[in-house]
């Protein structure tokens, strides 16, 4: 990929709106998933899995008990957010409200 696709800090800010679970950090796109067991957090781990292989684009995912951590961020981009962060984000916050997640934005590690 080029960086046709990284986009500007407005840009990510005026996307981030209609992305609730989602928050800016430095080491790229975050988001804390609550789930209501830990086997419906593995499942949306698997979920996740599945949406990423199909993008060809993995985040790092973070399983504690019934939460995940998700970050997404593109290395081949120099480690930019790019237009492909912010569609997979998407995918994985419908993911999650099918799961019957709540966001937990305020668990997002600075």
């Amino acid at each position: 990929m080029s960086a046709a696709d990284v986009l500007t800090q407005t840009q990510i800010e005026d996307q981030l709106a209609a992305l609730p679970y989602w928050r800016y950090r430095p080491t790229g796109l975050a988001a804390v998933f609550k789930l209501p067991t830990a086997r419906a957090a593995l499942d949306l781990l698997a979920r996740i899995g599945d949406l990423a292989e199909h993008a060809n684009h993995h985040p790092d995912v973070d399983w504690r008990y019934n939460r995940l951590l998700v970050t997404l961020i593109s290395h081949d981009a120099g480690d930019a957010i790019t237009s492909r962060d912010m569609e997979l984000a998407r995918q994985i916050s419908a993911a999650g409200r099918n799961a019957g997640a709540t966001a937990e934005p305020d668990h997002i590690p600075e």
